[in-house]
């Protein structure tokens, strides 16, 4: 059968690797056409990538409505290639502003439409649930809260656990021992905390400079950064300088693995963390006015994946005016190995990690695609 498969951004590229990988063992025959980047590419074949994701990614509202011009005539291309590849199935990866457009124009054309990893809906633009209604014949949940959520709207969600089980252990197989690991990023015998500032050029200058100094405050640890390969190099460097933190740039799950704690921005990364089992505190800050926005209309108690799948507190969140160097130093301390919070906190990662679920879940959502297909065929 033939896929078209739509991902907007690094991790969709990540976990629609894995779930085309998935797709070939159940459907051998399988012929794919997509938007992504190189890890979907190293499984379709190059030639198969019709458009890299660094070339689609707009974030924040004042980016988006400068490049509205090039959105429109990416959608309209995407449109043309989807026509043209004629698939049996478009397959969204997250990236609803985009993703949802082309659900909707394949729909109209009678493509099958699956989404996989929903939008958020339930945190905020609750009226998407809608779009999905309308426009998606499968929705593919990575939550398992959002079963009894989506079965609330009338929309029966599935859910085979969460793909980020199995980038984290695919990438931790392969990493080099602690010590190796340590003196080739030079890092020495002091306890290691990372900094994950998001992947956003907007994140990174919002939280660099709350993580120098609490850096400069703790010179008995050693601090670095998790750098992500697709922001330049420059940005970490002006954020880092006159202090000694390190950037580690596309090494985020080896660090992760051999940090002592984290400080992390809140986002997928948050749960990345915790499912590698490294202590962790929630820093988030944004401009005044969109905060006073989000706390109208984003109507979740949590900003931590780990605590939204929990239910309540696992980790500390420092939202806006919390998030100082004095309360997020407590915190750390409570944390790491031997502090008051830590065994807590171990057991709880435990217990979440019972609730996603074990390896294996991009190959079972890719064996129910199939499955649905051929069932419709």
């Amino acid at each position: 059968m033939k896929y078209y498969i739509i991902a907007g951004e690094a991790s969709g590229d990540l976990h629609g690797s894995n779930l085309m990988k998935g797709i070939l063992k159940a459907d051998p025959e399988a012929k794919f056409r997509f938007w992504g980047g190189d890890k979907m590419a190293e499984v379709g074949g190059r030639e198969n990538l019709a458009k890299h994701y660094k070339q689609t990614s707009f974030f924040g509202v004042s980016e988006v409505l400068r490049n509205l011009r090039t959105i429109f005539s990416q959608l309209s291309e995407c449109k043309r290639d989807l026509m043209a590849f004629q698939p049996d199935v478009l397959i969204s990866i997250d990236y609803p502003g985009f993703n949802f457009k082309m659900a909707k124009f394949a729909h109209s054309q009678g493509i099958r439409t699956f989404y996989y990893i929903s939008p958020k809906v339930w945190a905020w633009k609750e009226r998407r649930v809608e779009r999905i209604r309308k426009y998606v014949d499968k929705l593919f949940i990575i939550f398992p809260f959002e079963v009894e959520y989506f079965k609330g709207k009338g929309i029966e969600a599935i859910y085979e656990g969460n793909p980020l089980v199995d980038s984290i252990a695919q990438r931790l197989r392969t990493i080099a021992p602690r010590e190796e690991f340590l003196a080739e990023n030079g890092l020495d015998s002091r306890p290691v905390v990372a900094l994950l500032a998001g992947s956003r050029k907007s994140e990174i200058q919002r939280n660099m400079g709350f993580m120098v100094a609490l850096s400069k405050a703790h010179p008995e640890w050693q601090f670095a950064v998790a750098g992500v390969s697709w922001i330049d190099e420059e940005l970490y460097k002006a954020a880092i300088k006159d202090s000694d933190v390190k950037v580690l740039t596309d090494k985020t799950y080896e660090l992760l693995k051999y940090a002592d704690a984290a400080v992390v921005c809140s986002g997928t990364a948050t749960l990345e963390t915790a499912l590698i089992g490294t202590p962790e505190v929630v820093c988030y800050r944004m401009d005044e006015f969109s905060y006073r926005v989000a706390r109208a209309f984003v109507k979740i108690g949590f900003i931590s994946l780990v605590n939204i799948i929990m239910g309540r507190e696992v980790v500390r969140e420092l939202i806006q005016h919390d998030m100082t160097v004095e309360n997020a130093s407590e915190e750390l301390q409570a944390i790491m190995e031997g502090g008051s919070k830590h065994p807590k906190m171990m057991a709880d990662y435990a217990e979440l990690c019972a609730i996603v679920g074990g390896e294996g879940a991009s190959d079972r959502f890719a064996a129910r695609m199939v499955e649905l297909l051929k069932t419709d065929k």
